[in-house]
């Protein structure tokens, strides 16, 4: 019977660590949950990046005394940047929670929908337009000319 390799189930589940966190940015409406799941999507890539890196029948990438010089080694460039991935996401975690933060105080909530209406209020009340005008129409208080008036350059 062949055995099943584990590498696979090392990748299927940085895959899928991929595949929830996209799903949890493109369905919650929650931008805390956005937020959590774009953590979770970037645990994955930076899984999936270690494991191309990785080979089985290998060290850790330093040198020992005594260590045969054609000793097969694992790849330490995804390791690196996996590292450097690691401290990014960090920064960006923390600034995307002070700005959520932010959104709260001013706004009292942290649904898309709720933020979307209560910001297209705020534009309209700072473009001086009243809400529910079409997007075709002017801003000021001209109209837009009619078909004939262009013709005729009236």
């Amino acid at each position: 019977m062949n055995q099943f390799p584990v590498e696979y189930l090392f990748f299927a589940g940085a895959v899928g660590l991929v595949g929830i966190g996209a799903a949890g940015m493109l369905l919650c409406r929650n931008l805390f949950r956005v937020l959590l799941a774009l953590v979770i999507a970037e645990a994955g890539a930076n899984l999936l990046l270690v494991l191309t890196g990785y080979r089985w029948d290998a060290v850790a990438p330093i040198i020992l005394p005594g260590m045969v010089a054609g000793t097969n080694m694992v790849d330490p460039v995804p390791q690196a940047l996996v590292l450097t991935a690691i401290v990014i996401g960090v920064g960006i975690q923390a600034f995307a929670v002070a700005v959520l933060i932010r959104i709260y105080r001013g706004y009292g909530s942290l649904d898309r929908r709720r933020l979307a209406a209560m910001l297209d209020r705020d534009m309209n009340d700072l473009a001086g337009v009243e809400a529910g005008r079409s997007p075709e129409a002017p801003a000021g208080k001209q109209p837009f000319p009619s078909p004939g008036q262009q013709e005729n350059g009236s």
